[in-house]
């Protein structure tokens, strides 16, 4: 199950990491939910291995949150790179 939950936390965080982050990224809305996908599920992953944001497993409110600021890393990064 937690898997399938970052990815669905992803999704949603990929969306909300474009809100707070606005620009051109050149990939569109799929692109962007990619993006969302790999930073909650890294970040999910950091933040169970360095024990950091509470409980991170499951639908809650730690774990989206981890979710969204490892959307947003990683789409900077994405920029980063892309420049």
């Amino acid at each position: 199950m937690g898997i399938i939950a970052w990815i669905i936390f992803g999704l949603i965080a990929g969306i909300i990491a474009k809100f707070i982050m606005p620009g051109k990224d050149g990939g569109g809305f799929f692109l962007t939910c990619i993006l969302g996908i790999i930073g909650a599920v890294v970040g999910g992953w950091l933040a169970t291995f360095f024990h950091i944001g509470g409980n991170v497993t499951g639908f809650n409110l730690p774990s989206f949150l981890v979710a969204v600021v490892g959307a947003i890393v990683v789409l900077a990064i994405f920029r980063m790179v892309r420049r």
